[in-house]
């Protein structure tokens, strides 16, 4: 069985070291990077199943370098490792698309914890697409195709990633009715912390600008509750 590959851009090397060693002593495979650049570099020749990325980084930071990665591979599934805990600082994390965000300090427990959890979740939203029985769903001038986690409208087609396409699955299952917060926040996140309904709110914020371009289409906070997706 193949290893996990995990790359780790982290710029304190003797912290990147104890990390890559205590991953690698539960049976990870880990390539470690101490520049934004070369950890660019080293994403495209490795093809890691998870990146574990340091915000503050030399040449290029983790904010800049998680946006690469995206434009190769849209659903490469992404953990900020960082001492920032600003609020902005994390929604800016959620926004550009990671999965989650561990502060310093933190024990290895918890990080090893939160990798496995996002693979997991990850692989989870993977096997439901593959066993989805809807094919395609009609949001008003939108064709929505969850197995492609597409968005057809004449103007064009919007790539979705995995969160985005099963978010947007779950409001067209539940078609004008309200999807209750806390559900969505289980389901796709794990559990319904406060940095998780954040990262909720900047998701749904994404799904109203794919949709504006049919004025139809409505996608309505319900204070306190929950949403709903009208057409």
């Amino acid at each position: 069985m193949d290893k996990i590959k995990i790359l780790l851009v982290e710029d304190e090397v003797f912290l990147g070291q104890i990390v890559k060693e205590s991953f690698e002593t539960r049976g990870f495979a880990v390539k470690h990077f101490t520049d934004g650049e070369k950890g660019l570099e080293g994403y495209k020749t490795m093809n890691p199943d998870i990146c574990v990325l340091d915000v503050m980084l030399p040449l290029m930071d983790g904010f800049s370098l998680a946006k690469e990665i995206k434009k190769i591979n849209h659903n490469q599934p992404i953990i900020f490792l960082t001492a920032k805990s600003m609020t902005e600082d994390v929604i800016k994390g959620f926004s550009i698309g990671a999965d989650d965000y561990v502060r310093k300090p933190f024990s290895m427990e918890e990080l090893i914890m939160r990798v496995k959890a996002v693979l997991g979740r990850n692989m989870q939203r993977e096997e439901k697409l593959q066993v989805e029985q809807v094919s395609e769903y009609e949001v008003g001038q939108f064709n929505f195709l969850p197995i492609k986690q597409e968005l057809h409208h004449h103007t064009g087609i919007k790539k979705l990633t995995s969160r985005e396409s099963e978010l947007l699955r779950m409001l067209c299952e539940s078609k004008n009715s309200l999807v209750e917060r806390d559900v969505i926040l289980k389901q796709l996140w794990g559990d319904d912390t406060f940095f998780n309904a954040r990262s909720m709110d900047v998701f749904i914020t994404k799904l109203r600008k794919y949709l504006k371009e049919d004025t139809e289409v409505e996608l309505l906070n319900v204070r306190g509750r929950g949403y709903k997706l009208i057409f």
